[in-house]
Parts: structure tokens; sequence; C-alpha cells
């Protein structure tokens, strides 16, 4: 509902022509493709891929496409892991439309677009302290599963595990890993 409203309302600028709609991370980058899209408008929350996830792989299949990111998840975490991802803009939902088709323009023009209030914040944060692997194990600790299980699915030790766990709980503060998850996730480092 609130993609086809976004899609509404951006159809009403003059200038913008709105040519696909997703529902999924994993469909961005065949849309974008088939569309020749010049602009694709993600969410961070999307079923089969995140909107990180889905900005990554388009920008690998269809580099030319222009990434805006508008959310209503204004993590410093994810601001900094979308730019890496590829995107050249990021919002907060909660701007006005005329907000979010201005950067559309702006990012066509070859501008970085993101909110102020957010970019302070994560210069303010810094940088996300957990290493790939690191979010990788924290990750798959997220839904309670012991190192054993861990280990299986990620293709390590349980040692190697644990010492994962124990750096990223170490690097969070925390003190054991469902608040190292917990904080990973508050910072958008996962």
């Amino acid at each position: 509902m609130v993609r086809e409203a976004l899609a509404a309302l951006l159809g009403l600028e003059g200038d913008i022509d709105v040519v696909a709609q997703v529902s999924r991370g994993d469909e961005v980058a065949d849309a974008a493709v088939e569309h020749e899209v010049e602009v694709a408008v993600l969410d961070i929350e999307m079923p089969g891929l995140t909107g990180i996830e889905a900005a990554a792989e388009l920008r690998r299949r269809r580099p030319t496409t222009k990434i805006v990111i508008a959310t209503t998840f204004g993590r410093p975490g994810y601001l900094r892991r979308a730019m890496e991802a590829g995107a050249d803009a990021f919002l907060v939902k909660d701007a006005p439309a005329s907000e979010l088709a201005e950067a559309i323009r702006q990012v066509l023009r070859g501008e970085r677009v993101i909110d102020p209030t957010l970019a302070a914040a994560a210069l303010a944060d810094g940088a996300n302290p957990l290493t790939v692997r690191e979010r990788d194990v924290l990750a798959a600790a997220a839904d309670g599963s012991v190192n054993a299980e861990i280990a299986r699915r990620l293709h390590l030790s349980e040692g190697t595990v644990r010492n994962y766990l124990s750096m990223a709980i170490q690097k969070t503060s925390a003190r054991n890993r469902t608040e190292a998850v917990r904080v990973a996730k508050e910072k958008g480092w996962l």
C-alpha cells in the first residue's frame, strides 16, 4: 500500500515516470534491467533481499541506475551500509514526497543526497566495528542458534564461531550474544 501510494505521488510529478514496481528485494535488479530504470527507490526492509542487498545487486547488474533508499529505519549503520552498497541517496520516509522527487532529480544530475540529521548521527556514531564475518555469525545467532548450528550453517568450526561471537560481544559492549544482536540491530550494523 505504501509503495503504491509513493508511486502514485511520484507519478504526479511532470518529469518523473514510474515504470515498474516490485514488492520484493530479489525482484529489483531484474525489473531495473528489463525496464531500463534510471532511478530505483528502495526500502531497507524488503522480503527476499534487504534494500541494501538489492542495491548491491543492482549496482553490479545495472551500474547506470541511480539508487535512492527511502526508509523508516533512519539508523546511522544503515546509512553507511547503503552507501557502501552503492546507494546515491538515503532519505527517511517521513520527509514530504516533494523531497523524494527532488532527491531523484538530484541523483540524476550526479549529486548525492543524504538526510542531514542522519548524516550527522552517522559521523558521530563512527564506523561499524564488526567485520563481515562477525556480522554473519552474529546474524546467524539472532534466531537463538547454538554454536554448533551456526558453525554448520556457515561452514566454520565451533571454535571459530565462538571467537567471532566473543569479538562481536566485545565490540558492541554487550554482556552476551543476545544483547550484541540487539545493539548491532539498533545501530544498523546487521
